[in-house]
């Protein structure tokens, strides 16, 4: 019998569909992204009553209204790293997780930023499509190895940490800044502050979320207190650099040249024009949001992302969730190997609200095996686990009793 049913957008990888299908998830395919009514639509179109799962990447937003367009939905797997695509807050307040891949392609992105630098420091680009026109461009003018300098790194998270091992490999010396304190690896050491570390770095790579922080963190101000001729990399988030004044500061000579692989407006499909404002500028490298598009990436995100999920619907383990209380309890071990189950409570973190749920309890007749809770802002998510045998009829009553409370926002009984 299937647990629950799967609609994956974008060419999701199919170990995703694999790892699915050995859970007992159903899948449905939709190559492309999809806009609000189309993905509304998408899912309303699944048919039968079992839970839904969207899995999208970077194209498909799921916003409010389709959140709370779609009862059935109950997790979204954002088959990628970020998750500013998806509205976590809706999610949260209806009760749908919502996981990433947040480990699985850091290894792509970090190789591609390092072929980057050599080329903008070896300036390929140029000379690649100089020799692409029949033009000999055979000098060391401008060309210089990475061996020696400096790689300033914003943001020392799973991504900025592993190109710093990276880099050192190459002979690089690595500086950082993190608004978080980082314990650093290898040699690299942590700069005081954004303008210290720009004034350090013959190349600065960024990799930091998209948030109301992060947003035009590096604008004309923080362009002019980069090195003379220092280079810039985004592989993170599109809307982090001010396009505008970049272009400036590359065609005034300022800034040597830049890599970007991240926009703040980017085509929906191929078929799509893409338009940048470093279009046309030769010691500018430009690629299609292809920092984790490694078939070993995406063969990786998909097993990630599809595990957790799974977790989530088989036992409500929020291990890696974005937007839920992270809470991983096995069954006690007084359950281990006999039928047993688990009642999922997802319920507004309110005054008294335990109390009301254990009143439910208490008026049950269930015996309990094993309780565990965990909060996060205004949502509470606690595990209930009993035994089944001759209590399951009362156990669905309980379910049902817990659900009917106006605290609830999701409840449902797993088998352990």
């Amino acid at each position: 019998m299937p647990r629950a049913h799967a609609l994956l957008l974008e060419k999701v990888h199919p170990s995703a569909d694999d790892e699915f299908a050995r859970h007992g998830l159903l899948v449905t395919r939709i190559d492309k992204g999809l806009d609000e009514d189309e993905l509304i639509a998408a899912l309303r179109a699944v048919p039968g009553e079992l839970p839904l799962v969207v899995g999208i990447r970077s194209k498909t937003r799921v916003t409010k209204a389709v959140i709370e367009a779609v009862d059935r939905l109950h997790a979204i797997g954002a088959f990628c790293i970020g998750t500013d695509q998806i509205d976590l807050a809706a999610a949260r307040a209806a009760g749908v997780a919502v996981f990433n891949a947040p480990f699985s392609s850091t290894r792509s992105v970090a190789e591609l930023v390092m072929a980057e630098l050599v080329m903008l420091s070896r300036q390929v680009f140029a000379r690649s499509r100089a020799a692409h026109d029949g033009k000999w461009a055979k000098n060391a003018q401008g060309s210089r190895e990475i061996r020696g300098k400096t790689l300033g790194i914003i943001g020392y998270g799973h991504i900025g940490s592993q190109l710093s091992v990276l880099a050192e490999a190459f002979g690089m010396h690595v500086v950082y800044h993190d608004v978080v304190a980082k314990l650093p690896l290898g040699n690299a050491r942590a700069c005081a502050s954004l303008d210290d570390l720009l004034g350090k770095s013959d190349f600065v790579s960024l990799h930091v979320p998209d948030t109301e922080f992060t947003r035009d963190m590096i604008g004309a101000a923080e362009l002019a207190k980069m090195r003379p001729d220092a280079h810039l990399v985004n592989a993170s988030r599109g809307r982090v650099v001010d396009l505008g004044a970049l272009r400036d500061a590359i065609s005034s000579g300022h800034v040597g040249g830049a890599a970007l692989d991240v926009y703040p407006e980017e085509p929906a499909s191929e078929s799509e024009r893409f338009v940048c404002a470093l279009q046309g500028l030769d010691n500018v490298i430009l690629t299609p949001h292809i920092g984790g598009s490694t078939q070993e990436a995406q063969a990786n995100i998909g097993i990630e992302v599809a595990v957790a999920v799974s977790r989530y619907l088989d036992g409500g383990r929020t291990l890696g969730c974005v937007n839920l209380p992270n809470l991983d309890m096995p069954p006690p071990a007084s359950l281990r190997g006999q039928t047993a189950c688990r009642l999922l409570n997802l319920h507004r973190n309110v005054p008294g609200v335990l109390s009301r749920i254990n009143h439910a309890i208490a008026q049950s007749n269930v015996n309990i095996a094993g309780q565990a809770l965990a909060t996060l802002e205004d949502i509470g998510l606690l595990f209930v686990d009993l035994p089944l045998g001759a209590d399951e009829l009362a156990a669905k009553d309980l379910c049902a009793a817990i659900a009917a409370l106006d605290t609830s926002v999701r409840t449902r009984l797993v088998a352990l």
